[in-house]
């Protein structure tokens, strides 16, 4: 049995839902086809349950990308603004975190009602358990659809197939590299992909080191490759995780020093030589106490002179601890890969792509959107932003 379709779109991800909607809204005929048995597994997982939906401060300096230029089109076309109006008709509440954050009050899967809602109003067909064994071109003029599609259960027809089908980050969600082998399969580029917004694992040495901190979370500006975050950094039994590291972690690459301040807000030598001159008997290990937790203190620091008072360091030896917490030196052993990682950097090339339409400029008919493509956003809701915007925009041209 074969189904006709003018817009089958594989992958029922928030990317995927958002160009159903759009397309389904302009009267085309739409089918979602997904190989997993729910829609929007990773809507339901993310924040902790409760969706890191988008935020306030969005724009294209919170993402990554060969082509930082490329996101900008359908970012400002359909923005934060837009996706916050879809929330506000359905009168989901949600509340602001740091750095603009924003996340659904109850439960995210207020989020995916919302986009199953609107995908049924459109009267957009969604169906799960589909498994694409190959896809196939029709190179005829003659065809109205572009493409075939086999399926384990039944083929389809299509005139657009967009391919919504996510990155390799958290394989355990159903994961694939699918859409880059589609890419593949029609000669376009991919650039190679690696995990990011992922904990970073550490060498044997100071694994060993460290693990008497695991669970200690510290305030700290993490820097590497000329960019760097302040948040909170974790310590885990495998390494660093965080806010912070999870950052870094898309801009650090394998063999890189990652430099870790410590006590961002408070200058440690002007404060060591304060106490100096007011109680000098002072051990610096309880001075150190009043801004480091007492673990980080005996643990990290232990190369230090904890045990001597303040008196009898010199100005020499108060720089050099100012400068061992403020720049405290660190190179990963690697990251914890796709099983943990919040995003998949790297995919299809954003130079064989149009920025207005998310089509490829080589195979009409052919959209590519959200992670699959090019472009990795920061931690705090930004790669929501690009699945709601690409799909939106891909909506529009179907």
């Amino acid at each position: 049995m074969t189904t006709n379709a003018d817009v089958i779109i594989i992958g029922a991800s928030a990317s995927g839902l958002m160009c159903a909607i759009e397309a389904g809204k302009r009267g085309r005929s739409v089918v979602v086809l997904d190989h997993a048995n729910k829609a929007g597994k990773k809507i339901l997982m993310s924040g902790g349950g409760r969706c890191n939906f988008t935020n306030y401060h969005v724009d294209a300096d919170h993402y990554l990308s060969h082509n930082p230029h490329f996101c900008k089109s359908a970012l400002s076309r359909f923005t934060q603004w837009d996706f916050l109006a879809l929330i506000d008709k359905y009168q989901i509440p949600f509340h602001e975190r740091a750095h603009g954050q924003l996340f659904c009050d109850g439960s995210a899967k207020e989020i995916l009602d919302m986009l199953l809602t609107e995908a049924h109003l459109a009267n957009v067909t969604i169906q799960l358990n589909k498994k694409i064994d190959t896809i196939h071109q029709d190179g005829s003029n003659h065809s109205t659809y572009n493409f075939e599609l086999y399926t384990t259960l039944g083929n389809y027809r299509c005139s657009s197939l967009v391919i919504a089908s996510g990155g390799l980050s958290i394989p355990r969600m159903g994961a694939s590299p699918f859409g880059y082998r589609v890419a593949e399969q029609f000669g376009i580029k991919v650039w190679p992909t690696r995990a990011g917004l992922v904990p970073l694992t550490l060498q044997p040495s100071d694994k060993a080191q460290l693990a008497p901190l695991s669970g200690i979370a510290i305030d700290s500006y993490v820097s590497s490759a000329n960019q760097g975050f302040r948040e909170n950094t974790l310590f885990t039994h495998r390494g660093l995780s965080g806010p912070a590291i999870l950052q870094i972690s898309s801009y650090w690459e394998a063999g890189e020093t990652v430099t870790i301040d410590l006590s961002p807000e408070v200058a440690i030598i002007d404060q060591l030589r304060t106490i100096q001159q007011q109680r000098p008997q002072r051990q610096l290990k309880s001075a150190l106490q009043n801004w480091l937790p007492k673990r980080v203190v005996t643990t990290m620091l232990k190369a230090l002179p904890l045990d001597a008072p303040l008196l009898s360091l010199s100005s020499h030896q108060l720089a050099e601890i100012d400068d061992y917490i403020h720049n405290w030196k660190i190179k990963p052993n690697g990251t914890e890969g796709y099983r943990t990682a919040e995003v998949t950097i790297g995919g299809i090339d954003c130079d064989l792509l149009s920025s207005k339409t998310m089509e490829s400029t080589q195979v009409k008919g052919l959209f590519f959107i959200g992670e699959v493509v090019d472009v990795t956003g920061w931690l705090g809701g930004y790669n929501f932003q690009w699945a709601w915007s690409s799909g939106w925009c891909a909506g529009q041209y179907v």
